[in-house]
């Protein structure tokens, strides 16, 4: 969704409220892909603060489909995300080139929702997410899921280097 600013920066307002749809259906960061199943309206509150400068504050949250760290079962993540930024759209092209970068959700006198909310969301996403905090994860010789059952397959794998300690007590054990 994009949102007009021109009526804001004009000064016929100073401050415009608005109840921003979010339209991505699929959170895409470039690395993985991950399903929106549940997003809630930004209400996002825009205010001059001064010529061609003006402040986006809202909130919001959204769940995603992120697989699990140890079994990649897909797990329902809320991610809850605040926007809190200064805009200056006075900045020429010399002055800041990086603040330019940052602001990629401002094209013209348009505020575009789904950029600054993917921003946001980026910087929100869990480091780490478990279908449940004693998940087993995944056999590392056949890749079954042993939250669901035992696969038998031998998974003491030592480091080669360890081998001669494990020789040296397996002769203990001898004499």
């Amino acid at each position: 969704m994009l949102i007009d600013l021109r009526d804001l920066l004009s000064g016929t307002e100073d401050e415009l409220v608005v109840s921003a749809e979010v339209e991505m259906s699929v959170f895409d960061n470039g690395i993985s892909k991950y399903e929106i199943t549940k997003k809630e309206p930004v209400v996002l509150k825009l205010h001059k603060i001064g010529k061609n400068q003006l402040t986006v504050t809202g909130e919001s949250k959204m769940t995603l489909m992120i697989p699990c760290d140890r079994c990649l079962d897909p797990v329902a993540t809320e991610v809850d995300y605040s926007i809190d930024k200064e805009v200056d759209l006075t900045q020429s092209q010399e002055d800041g080139v990086e603040e330019q970068e940052e602001q990629d959700y401002i094209d013209g006198y348009n505020l575009d929702v789904d950029k600054l909310v993917f921003g946001e969301v980026l910087l929100n996403l869990p480091s780490k997410v478990l279908c449940r905090t004693d998940c087993k994860g995944l056999c590392i010789q056949c890749g079954a899921n042993l939250n669901v059952a035992e696969c038998g397959c031998d998974r003491e794998s030592l480091d080669p280097r360890m081998s001669v300690f494990k020789d040296i007590l397996n002769n203990f054990k001898e004499v």
